[in-house]
């Protein structure tokens, strides 16, 4: 590889990791190539990516970062990593637990440097959208029930004036 490619991929790792919610570094030591892009589509499907990574680039794109960070890039390393903190950590370890292969090594989110377990508790979350769902659901509930109530005196009387007339037909 080149210094301007290496500088390049530098730059793009710089990138990715300071606009990925989580980057989640996982080891993929004996993944077969179908067995990656079929990783790769998952991860496509909930927008995040994968990229496999030279550890000597990924370490300098990561200057200042700590040594938690730095000891995370050792041996066949691939960063999935996502928009949001939970897509790239949610595919990652439901592969990881279907293919023994792929090794979840720790993540990062923003400055902190997660091991398995943090990732493993990240991928529990919910998404965003289901975060959004839920949100919207609280929110329409109070408008049902004050629907409900606002109609409700309103049958009771139809209701009161129905039985009065049919106490007066009998």
């Amino acid at each position: 590889m080149e210094r301007s490619q290496k500088s390049e991929t530098i730059e793009l790792l710089k990138g990715v990791f300071a606009d990925a919610g989580a980057v989640v570094v996982t080891h993929y030591d004996g993944l077969t190539v179908k067995e990656t892009e079929d990783l790769r589509a998952r991860l496509r499907a909930s927008g995040a990516k994968l990229k496999m990574v030279k550890n000597t680039l990924a370490q300098k794109a990561l200057n200042g970062a700590g040594e938690g960070a730095l000891s995370l890039f050792t041996g066949p390393v691939a960063i999935a990593f996502g928009p949001d903190a939970v897509s790239a950590a949610k595919v990652s370890t439901q592969y990881a637990k279907e293919n023994e292969k792929l090794k979840i090594i720790g993540g990062l989110m923003g400055a902190q440097v997660l091991d398995a377990k943090g990732v493993d508790t990240l991928a529990k979350l919910p998404s965003l959208d289901e975060l959004r769902g839920k949100l919207l659901g609280l929110l329409n509930a109070p408008a049902t029930r004050i629907a409900g109530v606002i109609q409700a005196p309103a049958a009771q009387i139809a209701r009161v004036i129905s039985a009065h007339a049919d106490k007066a037909a009998a």
